[in-house]
């Protein structure tokens, strides 16, 4: 679900490396990777150092991921291909990292589940035994890189028709992403509905989610999504909050569009919404990684995230992981702004109380229309 809080650090306090790599990486390669610099050089490795890879992410499997049964299972398949050499012959660890990422994958089907490597030595762990935290230079760049994707808020504006539209490329830690979620919802207050484009949404911090899903619901929390912890035996849960900074946006339609890029804390806000029945969802079927978990350093050049938990929604008792969160309305992911756009229209004619304001409404979207026509027409020349 959420690609990771780092180890010594508070709970659910997701790193703002989370967030912003969102927008570095793919978002089927979680952004906890953001330690591993791109386009190294190969790093050179012999059947030891292979062997000693798999002997420890064998350890982390077994004593931390959140089904243990299945862990067993993951074990079991790299062992017998371990035995029968077929990791012998690899060269290099970034290709070691890749095969035992799919291989552990291929059984657990678990997205988030994942192993990394690093030419350059990784930082160290830290002395409390913890991950391996950021620097003050990383955490310098993280604060300066969540400012400059505006904790995720890419675009605020009105469609035609007085329907809102708000663009969300990650889930930045709620303190973060506060005062531009509040900004940004008191700029679509106004509207007749709402549109919110998660499509090429990474995931995030699982608070900030919550802050986001307040807006739509009254000032009386409502339960949203627990975590379990296998190792600490225990449960934690989210809600939404009684106060929020900006307006609330009640009694109005909620249209969220998504798709294969849809990915972790972005899913989980999407299955929230439409599983309290408050968003109808547009695109297609959404990524399907819902487990959050921790980052694990196997030596000093190879890294593992491990998901340590599960997600269990209060209404399916479950989650997405492996299968996606399912649209209400499938459509082609490209497509699926114009089909929410002219869903929420026609919702909007109908209800609209009298023939003046139909026709107002056609107008304003016609003129809309004609703008984004004007628009594409001089980017041609």
């Amino acid at each position: 679900m959420f690609v990771g809080r780092l180890r010594g650090s508070s709970p659910f306090v997701v790193s703002v490396v989370l967030a912003t790599l969102a927008f570095v990486f793919p978002a089927d390669c979680p952004a906890q990777f953001r330690f591993v610099k791109r386009n190294q050089a190969p790093f050179p490795i012999d059947e030891a150092m292979s062997n000693a890879v798999i002997d420890e992410a064998a350890k982390r499997l077994e004593e931390d991921y959140i089904f243990p049964e299945l862990a067993a299972k993951m074990i079991q398949s790299v062992r017998q291909k371990q035995a029968a050499k077929e990791y012998a012959g690899i060269k290099t660890g970034q290709q070691l990292a890749d095969r035992l990422t799919k291989d552990f994958q291929a059984v657990s089907k678990d997205k988030h589940l994942r192993i990394l490597c690093s030419t350059d030595a990784l930082p160290k762990r830290t002395s409390d035994g913890g991950g391996p935290g950021p620097t003050p230079p990383m955490k310098d760049d993280m604060r300066q890189m969540g400012q400059w994707i505006n904790a995720g808020y890419r675009k605020v504006e009105r469609l035609g028709g007085n329907v809102g539209y708000l663009a969300l490329d990650g889930f930045l830690p709620a303190e973060a992403a506060a005062e531009t979620a509040a900004s940004a919802m008191n700029f679509l207050a106004g509207t007749d509905a709402l549109i919110i484009d998660l499509r090429h949404n990474g995931g995030g911090d699982p608070e900030s989610v919550a802050l986001l899903c307040s807006y739509f619901f009254g000032p009386d929390p409502v339960l949203l999504n627990s975590l379990y912890w296998r190792k600490a035996n225990r449960t934690d849960e989210f809600r939404t909050r009684k106060e929020v900074a900006g307006k609330r946006y009640l009694g109005k339609d909620v249209y969220l569009l998504i798709g294969p890029r849809t990915f972790s804390g972005a899913e989980e806000f999407a299955y929230d919404l439409q599983t309290q029945k408050r968003a109808t969802l547009v695109g297609e079927t959404t990524g399907g990684a819902a487990h959050p978990g921790d980052l694990a350093n196997l030596n000093d050049h190879f890294l593992m995230f491990v998901p340590l938990g599960r997600p269990i929604n209060p209404i399916t008792k479950t989650d997405w992981e492996g299968t996606g969160v399912k649209p209400d309305i499938a459509v082609p992911t490209a497509d699926a702004l114009e089909k929410a756009h002219a869903v929420a229209i026609e919702k909007l004619l109908k209800n609209a109380k009298d023939e003046e304001s139909r026709e107002r409404i056609r107008m304003d979207v016609e003129h809309d229309r004609k703008q984004s026509m004007q628009k594409a027409t001089a980017q041609v020349q």
